[in-house]
């Protein structure tokens, strides 16, 4: 559990320093910060994949398993919906904004702080707990004791809710509890059926998972973006081969 604890302290340290210097970061800092963790994640992603092929007893799963979750991914149209939502948080906090500069109404510009907070809030979860770091990292670390994915998650949720909060204020840091639940949730989930998950289903989510990661940090260097979201039902696809061969 501790790197769940861990991602969810920097997001408190991230939410806290970001509202007590409201000043945000400046574009070519956060370029450089997420470039470097871009990396960071094209090695452990390489790594967790190429150290676990050599132990995968069905060597191609992992290209069906790529192949048919990306082709039901992309036919859920995951990454659009949730961009989608995403935009629609911040249409609706534009509208906000514009709304009071205009002075349509004394009322609006009350209610408006909490509002802009509920939006930010809304995108910051959406942010943290949707990917396979985030994901995939509770699992890793419930089943092997290895904490690499969510110290990696730790530092770009740092970075995240630093530049969240100095927008938002401290009020932020409620995006913490959240990211414990949906974690600890994973993380909890692994540890009960983990008689039910083998080292073999491991290896394969793993494979998977790593590639995945590689293709998140193809997003961070912004060497083309693979639509990585579209790209998570894979993770299930070695589950059900599992769960099959198990009763065949």
């Amino acid at each position: 559990m501790i790197g769940t604890l861990v991602n969810t302290g920097t997001i408190i340290v991230g939410a806290i320093l970001g509202s007590l210097l409201h000043r945000g970061v400046k574009e070519k800092y956060k370029e450089a910060v997420y470039s470097s963790l871009g990396l960071a994640c094209l090695a452990i992603g390489l790594n967790a994949t190429i150290s676990n092929l050599p132990k995968s007893e069905f060597p191609v799963l992992f290209v069906v398993a790529i192949a048919l979750g990306s082709v039901i991914g992309t036919w859920l149209d995951i990454d659009g919906r949730f961009h989608r939502l995403v935009d629609k948080i911040q249409h609706r906090k534009g509208k906000d904004v514009q709304a009071s500069s205009d002075g349509v109404a004394e009322s609006t510009s009350r209610i408006r702080p909490s509002s802009r907070l509920a939006d930010g809030l809304a995108t910051a979860c959406l942010l943290y707990c949707i990917g396979p770091l985030s994901m995939l990292g509770p699992i890793v670390s419930a089943l092997k004791g290895d904490h690499t994915l969510l110290f990696t998650n730790a530092t770009l949720d740092l970075v995240s809710s630093f530049i969240f909060a100095s927008t938002y204020g401290i009020g932020m840091i409620l995006a913490a509890p959240v990211l414990f639940c949906w974690q600890g949730l994973f993380w909890l989930i692994a540890k009960i059926s983990s008689t039910a998950i083998s080292d073999a289903l491991m290896s394969e989510l793993l494979i998977v998972g790593g590639l995945l990661i590689v293709s998140s940090g193809l997003s961070l260097l912004k060497i083309t973006d693979k639509k990585t979201l579209n790209m998570l039902p894979s993770l299930l696809i070695p589950v059900i081969w599992f769960i099959i061969k198990a009763f065949l």
